[in-house]
Order: structure tokens, then sequence, then C-alpha cells
């Protein structure tokens, strides 16, 4: 996936600076059904990345949609953490972070979205291929603004 490592390292620093200021941390790990072409249960492709692994004291939460939110403890975990803010990044812009941003926006949540630190693939419309960099821009600049904030990790961190 095109920008998939440089937007781990983006994640990185995002996650040395909340666990170096003991702020909660969430891995929504995307397990899907037997039908899927990726995710499947007991595959390469359900494991968190190792550049961005989580660690004692982290949740990870499973999910088998897009929306972090569907048939999840998210809702509960963070009402019950007085949570109002989220901060989002991952995988993928188009498909798992936009579902996840919007409907967070829906539940009453103020969102950054760290846009640097996801990354997004080539899509195919119409017979026209329409490149991961084009499809990164488009989503981040139709979530800004409305459902998010969009910021890139240096200027979230100097905040």
């Amino acid at each position: 996936m095109a920008g998939a490592e440089e937007a781990a390292q983006q994640a990185i620093l995002l996650i040395e600076s909340f666990r170096s200021d003991e702020k909660p941390i969430v891995f929504m790990q995307h397990i899907a059904s037997e039908e899927a072409s990726f995710f499947k249960p007991h595959t390469h492709g359900v494991h968190i990345h190792q550049s961005v692994e989580p660690q004692k004291g982290d949740v990870v939460l499973q999910k088998s949609y897009p929306n972090s939110f569907r048939d999840t403890a998210l809702l509960t975990l963070l009402r019950k953490g007085g949570i109002q803010e989220l901060i989002i990044c991952g995988m993928m812009t188009h498909m798992c972070v936009d579902t996840t941003v919007r409907a967070a926006y829906d539940l009453g949540f103020s969102c950054k979205l760290i846009g640097d630190a996801c990354a997004t693939k080539t899509l195919e419309y119409e017979g026209r291929s329409v490149d991961s960099k084009e499809v990164q821009a488009s989503y981040l600049a139709a979530i800004d603004g409305t459902f998010a904030e969009v910021l890139n990790t240096k200027v979230f961190l100097d905040l």
C-alpha cells in the first residue's frame, strides 16, 4: 500500500507521545468474515503491524466492519472514560478511517485526524485508476473541517 511505511513512522511518533503523556491508546484490529479477501481470521492480514505493536496498558478491540464503533465496545469504552476528543490515524483512509471519523462525528465526538499517519491505496473507478495520493488527498479534504480537523503529526505534536 502506497505510503504505509511513512504513515507508520508518523503513527509511531504519536504513540510514543501518548505513552509518555500517559494518554489512553486504543488499537482497532480488523478481523473480517471468512468471505473477506483480507483480514481473514487466523491469517497474517489480521495482525497489527509490528512497528506500531500494542504494549501493556494499550487497549486492543476487534472489529469486523470499517466503522470501528459498529458491533464493538469502543463507544462504551470512550463514554466510560469520559473521552470526548479522538485523535485518529490508521489505514486505509478511504475505508476504515473515513467511516470511523464520520461515525465518531455523528456520535458527538470532536476528532483530530492525523493525515500523514494514514495511508490508502490506488482505486479503480469507471475503468480509471485513481492514484493513492489523489485518493488520500480527496478523502482528507472531504473530512477536514466538518467531520474532523485534519492535521499532520508535527503540527499536532506541537500544539
